[in-house]
């Protein structure tokens, strides 16, 4: 029975990594907001899930909106940096990345923030959504948002969604099946991850990890051949001696029976329980081969089991049926060019490499990688607004995984800063057709856009350009350039600035990084070593070069082989590369 019927100009059903964006970025804009969560940390992938190693939008100028200041506050709050893993350049204990989302949350007094509430029922009247029913109350909207890791409401409202392969007949993608198969049969969206979080007990002994129901050590039969035992671990370390423990080959990925997770709330609860003790079972195998030096993890999640997610790492969700919908086509580089180029109604930016995960099975996909930085990265995309409005139904808006895209191209779009921007982007779209008054397909695409270029505490990226950084003066001026003039856009990705770089902060940088002297080794096109000889501390020591800014990747580029420089930056001993900030004194 509903005991109590809230109002509100925007409601944001699911606290997952979109959802928590939308909300923040609704409530920023001025409109009254309600947040419902199903746990009691905000963020999702980005911690309630465990996967605090994010990829994507890793290079500078990618680094905007939402997400950029999200790693800004991380910067500041994470003791010992971020620079913990070699999956990722951003690696922090999930318990800051929480504190940080309820902290925007709880500064923000139009921002009503309820946890432990699921969906039950959808409000509508005609063809639009007007509100949400929980266990005992409602919530009533003008705008209602899907944040919700599987997209529920839009099964909850009958709006159209997809769920599983789409073949190469319905849009052409070249990386899609020919025809329906075992594949496509057994798994028709990608495998979810309960990630669990094990820790070095140093000369302490661990408590024994058990065994869990279903237990087959066998599956987990070389998970890390090919590495050592200490660079797998190091793939997803955290700081504090934790290690998150996602790991895709023979390991914690589990998706028997994959589609319980929309059938009904048991067979989904099922399907999570089973998930979890795969990964205790992979927990077990590590510890069992690597010693009882490396056990659970103690009190980093809010519930018992302390070192298990809250919830399972969902790489795929049902999906809309919007507007218009995203195909690989769309993520994958034009002729020629580094970029794929769509801006008529861009409002996000993402540049992950399309990654599918199916146990035991190598799916090939069409290349979207790049050499860059001396490191490989993805191809940026954009992601249009109009795949975030149901073809059919007003009032409403997706804004996590859930978006209008095809199975193949979810692999680019699913990633946690992606994810954020589309949040980031949805909320703003919420607020400005309160302001309006109108339906969010009505909406001004421009004027949306300006609002997230220009907006007063995060500014989101439009417009992918690799040498564009966010403190450059003439940022929006390029921005607001090529959204007029998108036949004027080049196709390496790089902005023709005719006055030089300025980058105002390489004054502060120097004075964050250490100083090393040294001999440049290029090993072949993007590929740089690095052998110390001052100080005197690290002499003879040897390391990959990478770097997310743009102008020392063009002067690394150029660097005659056996080149003495002197450079400043940061040292990943995880990943035994040193990130440079700053270059012989530029």
């Amino acid at each position: 029975m509903v005991h109590q019927t809230y109002t509100a100009d925007v409601l944001v059903v699911g606290g997952g990594t979109g959802g928590t964006a939308a909300a923040i970025q609704a409530a920023r804009r001025g409109a009254k907001t309600i947040l419902v969560s199903e746990f009691p940390w905000l963020g999702g992938m980005l911690t309630s899930a465990g996967v605090s190693a994010p990829d994507g939008n890793e290079l500078e100028a990618f680094q905007t909106g939402l997400w950029g200041t999200f790693l800004q506050e991380l910067r500041q709050r994470q003791p010992g940096g971020l620079d913990n893993s070699w999956v990722s350049f951003f690696s922090y204990d999930p318990r800051i990345g929480a504190e940080i989302l309820a902290d925007w949350v709880q500064q923000l007094p139009n921002l009503h923030w309820i946890r432990g509430e699921v969906p039950l029922e959808v409000y509508r009247q005609g063809d639009s959504i007007t509100g949400v029913r929980f266990a005992d109350f409602a919530v009533t909207a003008k705008i209602v948002l899907d944040g919700t890791e599987l997209g529920d409401l839009l099964a909850l409202a009958d709006i159209p969604y997809r769920w599983g392969w789409e073949l190469q007949s319905e849009w052409g993608e070249p990386s899609a099946p020919v025809t329906f198969n075992s594949l496509t049969q057994k798994y028709p969206v990608q495998a979810p991850t309960s990630v669990v979080i094990m820790q070095d007990f140093g000369e302490t002994v661990a408590p024994e990890i058990p065994a869990a129901p279903n237990h087959n050590p066998s599956q987990f039969t070389g998970a890390w051949d090919g590495y050592r035992a200490e660079i797998f671990l190091n793939y997803g370390r955290l700081p504090g001696g934790l290690f998150m423990i996602n790991w895709p080959i023979c390991g914690n990925d589990y998706a028997e029976g994959v589609g319980r997770l929309i059938e009904s709330d048991v067979s989904r609860g099922e399907f999570i329980q089973e998930s979890r003790w795969h990964s205790q079972n992979f927990a077990h195998f590590i510890q069992k081969h690597l010693g009882r030096r490396y056990g659970l993890a103690k009190k980093v999640f809010p519930h018992a089991p302390t070192a298990f997610a809250l919830h399972p790492y969902y790489r795929e969700s049902r999906r809309l049926v919007g507007l218009t919908t995203i195909r690989e086509q769309d993520i994958l580089p034009i002729a020629g060019g580094r970029v794929a180029s769509r801006f008529n109604d861009a409002i996000a930016v993402g540049n992950y490499a399309n990654d599918h995960h199916y146990p035991g099975v190598q799916f090939p996909l069409q290349p979207k990688s790049i050499r860059w930085g001396g490191r490989w990265t993805g191809t940026p995309f954009t992601i249009p607004y109009s795949c975030l409005i149901p073809a059919t139904t007003d009032g409403f808006l997706v804004c996590e995984k859930n978006i209008s895209v095809s199975h193949i191209a979810n692999g680019a779009t699913r990633l946690q800063p992606v994810v954020m921007g589309i949040g980031q982007a949805a909320g703003m779209a919420a607020a400005m057709c309160v302001e309006l008054n109108c339906q969010p397909r009505d909406l001004p695409v421009r004027a949306l856009q300006t609002a997230l270029l220009s907006d007063n505490r995060s500014k989101a990226l439009i417009i992918p350009l690799f040498n564009l950084p966010p403190n450059r003066s003439d940022w929006l001026n390029w921005q607001l350039y090529y959204l007029d003039n998108p036949q004027a856009y080049p196709v390496s990705g790089d902005c023709p600035f005719p006055s030089g770089n300025d980058y105002p902060d390489s004054k502060a940088l120097i004075r964050e990084s250490n100083c090393f002297k040294g001999i440049f080794y290029r090993l072949s096109q993007q590929e740089y070593r690095f052998t110390v000889t001052a100080p005197a501390a690290y002499q003879g020591q040897n390391w990959q070069l990478v770097t997310l800014r743009s102008h020392i990747d063009q002067q690394l580029r150029i660097y005659p082989h056996e080149q003495l420089v002197t450079l400043w930056g940061r040292q990943n001993h995880f990943a035994n590369w040193l990130l440079v900030e700053h270059l012989n004194g530029e």
